[in-house]
This record gives structure tokens, C-alpha cells and sequence, in this order.
């Protein structure tokens, strides 16, 4: 995995190639952003880069032993942790990432190290409700594997995809080795909710927020991807929100189910609330809570995107409005209803409800809450 590999992010690729080449290493970093922008394929990329031997034009080759090794995740001076779990685990059974590691190499080659967790989940056919974690007894491995001296890189790397599926007993196993780490030993933690983490592991590392993908960039791959009509192209990116993986399903016509359905229950919540009908705003919530975790956090997301782009046509600035067909009519009658009196409330319920879902909050408390919450600033302004 070169930089050259990585959609966009230029600013950021030069600023970590620069940190290498002054020798301004930080032995533990902390990766931030959304699956969609990158996070997890720029940390590989990062170690390809620091482990060549022959990098140059501020990239690695992309030849040699230490990068083709690297770049599929075999390299012996590159460890991988990630959550894991299994349907049917036995009662006590551990679960550690090296007996997935063979899947999350073919997983990572497949979509270029571009995938969320929600993907992997799938991958790992975890069903609706049970997630992957990372044990404490996979704390204890990380501090085994890193106490060996290095077989061929001058660093060792630990790589932790979604730090935040640690349990407190991992996490604070870690704590001492990320302080005093062994000489020559990189930490790269790759979190997509670095809020939901300790916030001592936090103060022991060096954050590198990824952001999202400029809408350009993603204007130029969804071209790339056969979308010839401009205009098309230009409202696929901008409703991709800078992540890469959601301008794939939209170019695919992937997303086009679940929006019309997340878009149906957003038009439901909205109707009931405005006519104050509460034991329906009880019975929308149960049915809301029978969605799997992705697809409830899924709805939030286009929920608060549907409730800004209502907010621009009350403000009238339609013309960076970007919806189309039934979302588009629905939005201009609902805009009225949208104003700066009561949007900020709103998202923030959104962002309430998202964290809580989350950190498995009880899906039909969350959604009860988020609904009744809702009903009481819908109205016309």
C-alpha cells in the first residue's frame, strides 16, 4: 500500500512523508476518520513508507521485500489487532485476531484497505446484534509479540484497527507499554469514535485526524466510475459526505434501498410529530429498534443530512441544496418547519442518539427518547 494507493488526502500524505524523512517519528499515533476516508489504509501506507529501504519521490518503492510484504499484511515486524468474534463461541472461549488474520488480509486486498466495520462484521457473519471486541487476553499477545527484538524493519509496528472495541481491562493493559514503549517500537491505533476511548490512552498518543475527502476528488472518481454526466457526478459527491465507500454505493445504486427506506421512516417521524400523535411515536420507535445497530446508525446519518438540506431551503439558499425526486419535494414542504430556532436542538438529539446506539445503548430506549425529544420542536416557524 503506497500513498500513491490512497484517494486524495494530499496535504496529509506530504505531512506524514515529511515527519519520516526528519526523523520526527512519534512511537504511538492515533489515527482518526471515517472508514470511507482512509484511516487504516494511510496507517499501512505510513509503515510501508517508514519500513523502505528504497523510498523516493515521497513515496515508498512498492518493490521491495519490506513493501510487498507490508502491503498484504504479512510482514513479520507487523503485527494486527482488530475485533473479532464468532456465532456459538463457547463460554470463555477468547477469541484473538491471529486466528482471523488470514480473512482480514483478503478483506483488506479486496477493497484496496478501503471497509468499515459494519464490513468486516458481515465478513465474520456476526448477525445483527453481535459485534467484534478485543479481548484482554489480546493485550496480553500485543505485549508478548513487541518484547521480541525485530526480525528484518527497524521498527516493530503494532497496528489496532477500531481501539475502541477494547474492553477497560485491554485498554488499560496497554497504558504502560504505550508510555515506555521498547526502543524501535511504533503503536499506530486507527479509531473511527476516538470519543468512546480512554481518555489516558488518548493523552498517550499523537493524533493524526484524516479528514474527509474533498468533494472534487470524489467528483473526479465517480467520473472514473462511469458516471459521464457532470451534474450527476457533482450531487453523487456531495451526498458521498467525503467518504469513498458511500460514493461506491452510490455509483453502484447500492444505497438507493436503504435510502428509500431510511427516507420513509425519516417522512413518518416527521408527520407524526408535527400532529402530536404520541402513542404512534412509541410504535414508530419499536420499529425503529428492530433495525440492526448499522442500519439505525445509518438512518440518524441521513436523518440529520435531510434535516440541513430542509434548513437550506428555509434559509433560501437552495441553489447548494443537493436532493432530487421525492426527498426534494418532501424537504421543500418540510423546510418551514426547519429554522435556526430548532436545527442545532435537533442534530444534537441526532448526535446523542448516534453515540448511544453506538456504545449498545437499548435500541427501543434510545429510539423512544429520540422520537418523543423530536416531536417537541417540530413546528412551523
Amino acid at each position: 500500500m503506497r500513498f500513491a494507493d490512497i484517494t486524495g488526502q494530499e496535504d496529509l500524505k506530504r505531512h506524514l512523508v515529511q515527519s519520516v524523512d526528519a526523523g520526527r517519528v512519534s512511537h504511538a499515533q492515533l489515527f482518526t476518520g471515517q472508514a470511507g476516508a482512509g484511516a487504516l489504509a494511510l496507517a499501512v501506507a505510513y509503515v510501508q513508507y517508514l519500513c523502505c529501504h528504497h523510498r523516493h519521490d515521497g513515496d515508498s518503492c512498492g518493490e521491495c521485500p519490506d513493501c510487498r510484504q507490508i502491503a498484504a499484511l504479512a510482514h513479520p515486524d507487523l503485527h494486527l489487532v482488530f475485533p473479532v468474534n464468532k456465532q456459538g463461541k463457547k463460554s470463555g472461549e477468547v477469541m484473538r485476531s491471529d486466528e482471523f488474520l488470514p480473512l482480514f488480509r483478503a478483506v483488506f486486498s479486496e477493497n484496496g484497505g478501503y471497509f468499515s466495520a459494519q464490513d468486516w462484521y458481515e465478513r465474520l457473519d456476526l448477525g445483527k446484534t453481535l459485534k467484534g471486541m478485543i479481548a484482554a487476553r489480546e493485550a496480553d499477545e500485543i505485549i508478548r509479540k513487541l518484547s521480541f527484538k525485530s526480525f528484518e524493519a527497524d521498527y516493530k509496528t503494532m497496528l489496532i484497527w477500531l481501539p475502541e472495541a477494547m474492553n477497560e481491562e485491554a485498554a488499560n493493559k496497554i497504558l504502560k507499554i504505550l508510555e515506555e514503549p521498547w526502543e524501535k517500537t511504533l503503536f499506530l491505533l486507527v479509531s473511527e469514535q476516538p470519543d468512546r476511548l480512554l481518555p489516558t490512552i488518548i493523552s498517550r498518543t499523537q493524533e493524526v485526524a484524516v479528514p474527509r475527502i474533498a468533494p472534487d476528488v470524489l467528483e473526479r472518481v465517480a467520473r472514473e466510475r462511469g458516471i459521464a454526466d457532470p451534474v450527476k457526478a457533482r450531487n453523487m459527491a456531495r451526498l458521498a459526505g467525503g467518504d469513498l465507500l458511500e460514493l461506491k454505493h452510490l455509483v453502484a445504486g447500492e444505497s438507493d434501498a436503504l435510502r428509500k427506506e431510511n427516507f420513509d421512516l425519516f417522512c413518518g417521524l416527521m408527520r407524526l410529530s408535527y400532529n402530536d400523535k404520541h402513542l404512534e411515536l412509541v410504535a414508530w420507535a419499536e420499529d425503529a429498534a428492530q433495525l440492526s445497530r448499522e442500519q439505525q446508525r445509518a438512518f440518524l446519518r441521513d436523518a440529520a443530512r435531510l434535516l440541513r438540506e430542509s434548513y437550506m431551503l428555509h434559509a433560501g439558499i437552495g441553489e447548494v441544496c443537493y436532493l432530487w425526486g421525492e426527498e426534494l419535494a418532501f424537504c421543500t414542504k418540510f423546510a418551514p418547519f426547519i429554522g435556526s430556532q430548532n436545527i442545532e436542538p435537533l442534530i444534537g438529539e441526532i448526535e446523542s442518539a448516534l453515540a448511544q446506539i453506538s456504545q449498545n445503548g437499548n435500541p427501543t430506549i434510545v429510539f423512544t427518547h429520540f422520537a418523543l425529544a423530536v416531536s417537541k420542536m417540530i413546528k412551523r416557524l
